[in-house]
């Protein structure tokens, strides 16, 4: 007779529809959103930079499954790694930075922790950040958007002036809102990256609360430090973020007190960095932060059992 093995969780087991393949390729198709602003602002070499990326996520997924003897399934979630990995590099970065960007991604920070559901930080973000670390230059090197046939201009992105903006400058919004201004290639349309978002939060794929208040805490700490906070919304990487890397089911916290704890902890932190750091933008190191955090605020915001009752010791 053979033996039964079964699966002990925690309560309780609902079925919410959804599997974790279906979640990851719903998340893919909001993200072909900003995927076409980058393309369309930056050409064809967009195509090059996530292909690369995507490829090269699945590829190492399937390497690393082989050596740790486990089957290879594809849940998507490598597909979203490359997708995200490829939206937050320069248009021109070489390809086999790329591929080092992505192998990191998948290998080290996803499986060398287990895997899907296992992995720390998030991906995309570790890989980006090891990246900017070991290729500073060609991280920090933004050009115009260029469509399809002009060459390639260097430029600086919007927030490498951040300590200069002071006023209201109805073109420059214009600009970041639908994408045509210098930046990585998936984090320069806001418009674009809310559309997916939307989908996300109407399908229920991702909470809402992050986002908004991600975004909300971003705005008001903006306006406390005299700083135009439509600006610091809709330059850098913090409408990508937002939506698509700080609501990561894997690292980010599991209750609605604890996004709550997490979201407002990233809006300070960004707005921290971005003024007073070395670097222009803090939506990167922010996120990898409160990731490593994540695990603390789960265990003092987990939700009581249903039917646990608080045992009182009595005097007598």
């Amino acid at each position: 007779m053979s033996e039964r093995k079964f699966l002990v969780s925690p309560g309780p087991h609902l079925w919410g529809g959804l599997s974790v393949s279906k979640i990851m390729y719903l998340v893919v198709l909001a993200l072909m959103f900003p995927t076409g602003a980058g393309i369309y602002f930056f050409g064809y070499r967009a195509i090059s930079v996530i292909g690369v990326s995507v490829g090269t996520c699945l590829l190492t997924e399937y390497v690393c499954k082989k050596i740790r003897g486990q089957p290879f399934i594809m849940d998507w979630s490598a597909v979203v790694t490359g997708v995200l990995l490829g939206l937050i590099l320069p248009p021109t970065i070489p390809l086999w930075m790329v591929a080092i960007g992505a192998m990191f991604a998948i290998g080290i920070v996803k499986e060398a922790f287990g895997g899907l559901g296992h992995n720390i930080f998030n991906p995309a973000l570790g890989a980006r950040a090891f990246m900017s670390a070991s290729f500073s230059v060609p991280m920090t090197t933004w050009v115009k958007p260029m469509g399809f046939a002009a060459d390639a201009v260097t430029s600086a992105t919007p927030l490498s002036g951040v300590s200069n903006w002071q006023q209201f400058d109805p073109s420059a919004y214009q600009a970041m809102f639908f994408g045509n201004t210098a930046g990585s290639l998936g984090e320069t349309s806001a418009l674009l990256i809310l559309i997916g978002g939307i989908l996300l939060l109407a399908r229920g794929i991702i909470n809402w609360r992050i986002p908004a208040i991600y975004i909300g805490v971003v705005a008001l700490m903006s306006l406390a430090l005299g700083q135009d906070p439509v600006f610091h919304i809709l330059a850098g990487g913090l409408m990508l973020g937002a939506f698509f890397m700080a609501t990561d089911y894997v690292t980010s916290p599991l209750t609605n007190r604890g996004k709550i704890i997490f979201s407002v902890a990233l809006g300070v932190l960004t707005v921290m960095i971005r003024q007073f750091g070395g670097m222009p933008e803090g939506v990167c190191y922010s996120i990898l932060f409160m990731n490593a955090f994540t695990p603390l605020i789960d265990r003092f915001t987990k939700v009581r059992p249903y039917g646990l009752v608080k045992r009182v010791e009595s005097a007598g």
